[in-house]
């Protein structure tokens, strides 16, 4: 990971947002201890906010309770059901 001010961030931005690309990791420092980590997202990560991530979870609990899910008890039943997707 390397550590850069804002300042050298605004300057050289390009260059960092290669560094990005190549999988390397930044830490950009501001003025009054605060730091912002940067990571490249992949191309097929799904961003969603905090609201959309629990409207999700909730949704799976509502099809677990109406019983729309595949159960499985035994290391062999599961087996079957992931050779099966």
């Amino acid at each position: 990971m390397i550590a850069v001010s804002s300042t050298d961030f605004a300057q050289s931005q390009n260059s960092y947002f290669d560094l990005l690309d190549n999988g390397g990791e930044l830490l950009i420092k501001r003025a009054g201890n605060k730091s912002y980590k940067l990571v490249a997202v992949p191309h097929d990560d799904s961003l969603m906010t905090k609201a959309e991530y629990f409207a999700m979870v909730d949704g799976a609990m509502e099809e677990e309770r109406q019983g729309k899910v595949t159960r499985v008890s035994t290391e062999e039943e599961l087996k079957i059901f992931l050779d099966s997707l």
